[in-house]
């Protein structure tokens, strides 16, 4: 979501600042915004729109200085507007950027308000930089006012703040929502995103939840929660600083579907054996845990959300499990019932989502068995706060659609449910060992999908001037059709839903018509008669059909159905290699509408607020 870049330096960080944000333009955002500290006060430029924007608005004399502040904003308190951006100043004195949300900032207005501040914005961050202004006149030290106030906040963020009469150091705090230190030599940087700092350092501290520190160009000192004194670890990072360009593609989201076969198989790359699942992968813990897992619980949102409710299938199916799914922005305000041995998975490609977090963290009081993240980031939150982890090796999304992130996710969900299988001893040697061929198959399959490319820039045609689509699947296909609707609305901005071919009659088949595109994902599996039956009842009233089957499913084009033939996958991988075109279907319809496709608009890649 948004933003945050800070640097401390010898040298001008301005160009630092601009780089940073430009590497996080891929999370969304509608402003953008810098402040230098100077000798006699703070240089602030902030507009309305991208990063592009925001240079030219600084024009041929940027503000320059060793020490600044940076962020992208995307709108929650207050409209987009130049007003709203960050940094928020106070004071003349102080400069704050912030992630995430101050859920209780109205009463603190008030009482700010009441002491004569004024408030030029209608956002929480200017609050909360006024409250931390009070601070530091009462305590004179940026660190020790910081610390005062955010540990006195109700809801979540990351801050980043500067006071021009402490020119040398910035402070940074976080709960809820992710903030990393770059370590440099005699210079130091922070970000949201390790992506933002790749281009001046690869070692990195991740600051804990609760923590604050103060960061200067010799050192970094952090206090935790309950402010002690700590030292976090440094790590290095194992990304690629040109993971993050377009490498000849027009989009990301374009070379993103293209690296899907390489990236699935970094997935199951040391997660299985020629023949074998390695369930020790998962963790020292894991081989004495998935034998006692009598039910488990998925829990996540939007994308990955589609992920869990595939795995519900593949769970009860193969594992003999009864698995339950759930949004995770519902599931923190139920009152669930938690059946005895059951294990609680959490699904992120970010693994700082904020509200799959809470609902871990409201897990890890709620007497489950144990938890378990599947996440994309090896340094996110999520792994550091599960018992057991999954890694995907998506690498870098920066689409904020997502594709092959989801795809990695159904195959270390896939390689879960064989690894609980076996635990429970419901996985044959032969059975174990077809599975993992699948598996292994998976990339070659997903190749001759993308083959298809110019046959779904041809259907996409049709789509130019639709207003509406309906996606239709049965059985672990259904979840396929959801996550096919997500995508072209998410990009396209054609309202599409989602559906259970048998569903039909009970509703939407009233909608069902000429204009309305219908799209079908039909393996050949135990369900096809049941589905070409669902067909039937669409071209009965109009529907025009486009079918993505299996070459051996028996079904032709004809007027008013266009088939795409699919490449046979069995049925393990199928819900996987179904995905694909839909998301090049997607992809195309989106372009010839003129869309912004790596950044829709509204939309965020890490949604780190509620």
């Amino acid at each position: 979501m948004c933003g945050i870049v800070g640097a401390i330096a010898e040298r001008d960080v301005t160009p630092i600042l601009i780089e940073g944000l430009r590497r996080l333009e891929y999370r969304g955002y509608d402003s953008a915004g810098v402040a230098l500290v100077g000798d006699q006060a703070i240089d602030r430029v902030r507009c309305v729109g991208k990063v592009q924007a925001l240079v030219d608005r600084m024009g041929e004399a940027p503000p320059r200085g060793p020490l600044g502040i940076a962020h992208t904003r995307w709108a929650t308190h207050g409209v987009p507007a130049e007003h709203n951006a960050h940094p928020m100043v106070s004071q003349g004195r102080l400069a704050l950027v912030h992630n995430g949300i101050i859920e209780d900032h109205e009463a603190l207005k008030a009482e700010l308000a009441a002491e004569g501040y004024r408030f030029d914005s209608e956002t929480d961050t200017e609050v909360l930089s006024h409250a931390i202004h009070r601070a530091l006149l009462a305590k004179g030290d940026l660190f020790d006012a910081v610390e005062s106030v955010v540990h006195g906040l109700d809801g979540a963020y990351a801050i980043a703040a500067v006071d021009q009469a402490q020119r040398d150091a910035l402070v940074v705090a976080r709960r809820g929502t992710p903030l990393v230190i770059g370590i440099g030599i005699g210079e130091h940087f922070v970000a949201s995103d390790v992506a933002a700092l790749l281009a001046v350092t690869r070692r990195f501290i991740f600051l804990e939840e609760g923590d604050v520190a103060r960061v200067t160009r010799s050192g970094v000192e952090i206090r935790d929660l309950h402010g002690e004194p700590v030292t976090r670890s440094v790590t290095e990072s194992a990304l690629d600083p040109d993971a993050t360009s377009k490498a000849g593609y027009r989009h990301y989201m374009q070379k993103e579907i293209f690296e899907q076969p390489r990236v699935v198989t970094d997935t199951w790359h040391g997660l299985v054996s020629e023949s074998r699942v390695l369930t020790a992968a998962m963790g020292p813990d894991a081989e004495a845990i998935l034998p006692g897992v009598r039910s488990v619980t998925i829990v996540a949102c939007g994308t990955s959300f589609h992920a869990g409710l595939v795995a519900r299938y593949w769970i009860e199916a193969i594992a003999g499990v009864p698995c339950n799914v759930e949004l995770a922005s519902e599931y923190r305000y139920r009152k669930p019932v938690v059946a005895d041995d059951t294990l609680f998975v959490t699904i992120s490609q970010s693994g700082e989502t904020l509200d799959t977090l809470a609902a871990l963290r409201f897990a890890r009081q709620a007497g489950y068995l144990a938890t378990l993240g599947i996440v994309n980031v090896p340094e996110s939150s999520m792994v550091r706060e599960t018992d057991l982890s999954l890694m995907t090796a998506a690498g870098p999304e920066i689409g904020v659609a997502s594709t092959k992130a989801f795809t990695t996710q159904l195959v270390a969900l896939l390689i879960f449910t064989l690894m609980l299988a076996k635990s429970r001893g419901r996985l044959t040697e032969e059975a174990e060992s077809t599975a993992v061929h699948q598996l292994r198959s998976l990339a070659a399959a997903i190749e001759n999908c993308l083959l298809i490319d110019d046959t779904l820039l041809a259907i996409a045609e049709r789509f130019a001037d639709k207003h509406h689509a309906l996606f239709l699947g049965r059985g672990v296909m259904f979840p396929i059709a959801l996550e096919g609707a997500l995508k072209l609305k998410e990009i396209s901005y054609i309202h599409a839903e989602g559906y259970a071919a048998g569903e039909l009659k009970h509703g939407p088949l009233a909608l069902v018509d000429e204009d309305m595109p219908v799209i079908a994902v039909a393996p050949n599996d135990e369900l096809l008669g049941k589905l070409k039956s669902n067909l039937q009842e669409v071209r009965a009233r109009g529907g025009q059909l486009i079918v993505f089957a299996d070459k051996q499913a028996g079904f032709e084009s004809e007027d008013g159905v266009t088939v795409v033939d699919m490449p046979h996958a069995d049925d393990l991988i199928a819900p996987i290699v179904y995905t694909v075109p839909l998301q090049l279907l997607s992809y195309h319809v989106a372009v010839l509408r003129g869309t912004d496709v790596d950044q829709p608009r509204n939309l965020a890649k890490s949604v780190t607020v509620e």
